[in-house]
């Protein structure tokens, strides 16, 4: 299973960013999918999922409306649009994958993770 995020950056507070992922290695039309985020001294944590056809999506609660997950199964990749980006944003984000849905890609148990890309947002 590999996973490659790109689209971070530097941004003021205010700006938008898209990440992608482009997944290969696995069946990506057969999991569901998410994002995740890791700031400089603080513990992963859930950012957004999506489901396998991209009808049902789910948001940690700091998203407040800010940022979109969808998908493209034709080029197995999922995205992460966000706008209205605030400091407290600024972190490595990754994405990640799970056949078995959307609440098991929340509980965030997977053996391994990319490399993420850096988003960093200035005040």
């Amino acid at each position: 299973v590999q996973v490659a995020e790109s689209g971070g950056g530097v941004v003021q507070a205010g700006g938008s960013l898209r990440l992608s992922c482009l997944v290969s290695g696995y069946t990506f039309t057969s999991n569901a999918m998410g994002w995740f985020r890791q700031a400089p001294g603080k513990e992963r944590e859930f950012v957004a999922n999506i489901d396998i056809g991209g009808s049902a999506t789910g948001y940690a609660d700091f998203v407040k409306g800010r940022f979109t997950i969808s998908r493209s199964n034709a080029k197995n990749t999922v995205y992460l649009q966000m706008n209205n980006l605030e400091p407290d944003d600024t972190a490595v984000y990754y994405c990640n994958g799970d056949p078995r849905g959307r609440d098991y890609v929340r509980a965030a148990q997977f053996p391994s993770w990319g490399q993420g890309t850096q988003v960093t947002v200035s005040s």
